[in-house]
């Protein structure tokens, strides 16, 4: 019996749980580890598989959100600015710093527009100048000045930048540079949260692929989509943290609500070795002609551009379009004139509905990307209260975890046991995080598991000190190259089958590993990884077929 079976025989026959939580995104599940660190038992469920959602298609940033200051965001961006500091020292494996660079065509541009946003207007965003700019940079680095984790920002003239940045578009009067931070596995963390939660309380449990279908009698009637069964569990409080579905989980509560606006975001992942190149160890944070800020850097191998800000009526249509794609191009061409990037280069497209509260504006760049709680009371027909989870980013998870059980804690008459804001995620704890310490434990892990070192240290990459126990119960012969993907062993593809909730074959691809990501989920290791997988998920040659054709990336049209 795997994990999903087990935790759908314990509802049968413990229907009764203190919290349920629907969505299986960043907020759910570091809310699902926040409860079971205060002993509060509770179950999260996902219609989709973990992270499948914005979690997974976000622009990878952990970031205080400079653009923010310009609405008047200051305890947002403070509030982020401490979190990031938190992921990178909670989370070293995943999160690290990420220099960052602002090209300027003027040096007073956008004062008066600036101005007009900052007091209340609704006034589409435009050219920033270095003026502007560098006052928010300043409020950066006063916040962290108690916690300096990154480098303080700094300017530099246009002669220097082009020097610096090959490629640049010549037009610039100067640049600035400052820091924030990049998570390199996103929905790797997601699982770790899964996993410390289990480890924190037994009770802890996530289902995947399940879905509410209906309220009956004070019950929650949960679809198991993969095998079609019913449960029904009696919650004593729910969480909707359903990101942009807040309104339809809540209408199939019989609660119907109009709390959210989500805008689409999409991204390219390109590989271009000369814009890699030219990009060396940092981002570009560039505006086009129509205010809207855009963003391309490194990502191992390949490069990431983005994004759209497209308002969107179903979050379930929102898909990557030729008119987004053609738009990022464009975009890019304006900073890097002389690089050519067309869509060949393109090698993954993923778009995602970012959980933005519904507003009246047309001006999606002005919208808040805050957070806060809608509290939905008790009825005759539903008799737990529902806390919808509104609004929020990647950067501050942890927070409005913490914001949110504390409410819960109270309604429960349970009291906090612990502090989360300096507790290790996974694979981060004990991780190595200086050059010596490092190679240390490269060279002990590399011995001790005879793995050559550049092994050992794609594994600490991939998995933090995790991969340590990855290793130790790998089975006798399997740590081995797929002929596929000669980066990865046979013995991470049956670990992640085995222990991470996994239903498709696109699970493994594209949220447990960066796979369809970085555009190597081509048909041989589709095929290779689908034959490793389906004896231990029980698949017919026709469903393993089906699975492979499932986890195929859409092909970029190449006719624009």
């Amino acid at each position: 019996m795997n994990d999903r079976q087990q935790t759908i025989q314990h509802l049968i026959q413990h229907p009764q749980i203190p919290v349920l939580i629907l969505g299986g995104g960043i907020n759910g599940i570091g809310l699902l580890r926040e409860l079971a660190l205060q002993g509060v038992p509770a179950l999260l469920v996902d219609k989709d598989d973990f992270a499948a959602g914005a979690t997974s298609k976000s622009s990878r940033m952990i970031h205080g959100g400079l653009r923010y200051l310009e609405n008047r965001e200051f305890a947002l961006v403070t509030e982020s600015l401490l979190e990031r500091n938190r992921l990178l020292a909670n989370a070293p494996h995943y999160v690290c710093p990420l220099k960052t660079t602002i090209p300027f065509y003027s040096r007073l541009g956008g004062i008066l527009r600036s101005a007009l946003i900052f007091f209340g207007f609704s006034v589409r965003p435009g050219e920033r100048g270095s003026l502007v700019t560098r006052l928010g940079l300043t409020f950066y680095d006063l916040v962290t000045r108690h916690d300096r984790r990154t480098p303080t920002h700094y300017l530099r003239s246009r002669s220097q930048s082009l020097h610096e940045i090959p490629g640049l578009n010549p037009h610039i009067v100067a640049t600035a540079t400052y820091y924030d931070a990049k998570i390199t596995q996103a929905e790797r963390l997601c699982i770790e949260l899964l996993h410390d939660a289990r480890q924190a309380n037994p009770l802890s449990l996530a289902l995947n692929y399940a879905a509410p279908q209906r309220l009956e009698a004070g019950r929650v009637f949960l679809k198991d989509l993969a095998t079609g069964q019913s449960v029904p569990v009696e919650p004593r409080i729910l969480v909707n943290a359903t990101g942009a579905w807040v309104d339809s989980a809540n209408a199939i509560l019989g609660s119907p609500t109009r709390f959210m606006g989500p805008t689409k975001g999409s991204h390219l992942v390109v590989d271009c070795p000369e814009l890699h190149r030219a990009l060396a160890d940092q981002m570009l944070y560039y505006q086009h002609a129509d205010g809207r800020v855009c963003i391309v850097f490194p990502f191992m191998h390949q490069v990431i551009m983005g994004s759209t800000d497209i308002p969107v009526a179903d979050p379930d249509s929102a898909t990557c379009d030729d008119t987004e794609i053609d738009y990022m191009l464009e975009t890019l061409r304006g900073v890097f004139p002389g690089i050519n990037i067309s869509r060949q280069n393109i090698v993954f497209t993923f778009c995602g509905c970012r959980p933005l509260p519904s507003a009246d504006t047309t001006v999606t760049a002005n919208i808040s990307r805050g957070h806060h709680i809608e509290i939905l009371p008790p009825t005759p027909t539903r008799p737990f209260p529902i806390y919808c989870l509104i609004g929020g980013k990647w950067t501050t998870f942890r927070a409005l975890a913490q914001q949110t059980a504390d409410q819960i804690l109270q309604h429960l008459n349970t009291p906090r046991k612990c502090q989360t804001e300096h507790t290790p995620i996974g694979g981060g704890k004990d991780f190595p995080t200086t050059p010596q310490s490092r190679a240390a434990w490269v060279r002990r892990v590399s011995r001790q598991y005879g793995i050559i070192e550049s092994r050992a240290e794609t594994l600490l990459d991939r998995y933090g000190t995790s991969a340590e126990s990855l290793l130790a119960s790998a089975p006798h012969g399997t740590r081995k190259p797929l002929r596929s993907l000669p980066d990865y062993d046979l013995c991470e593809i049956l670990h992640l089958a085995t222990n991470e909730s996994v239903v498709h074959l696109s699970d493994i691809t594209h949220r447990r590993s960066t796979i369809a990501l970085l555009g190597q989920a081509t048909p041989q290791s589709l095929c290779e990884l689908a034959d490793i997988i389906a004896p231990i998920l029980h698949w017919n040659p026709q469903r393993k077929q089906d699975e492979i054709h499932a986890a195929n990336p859409p092909q970029i049209t190449n006719n624009k």
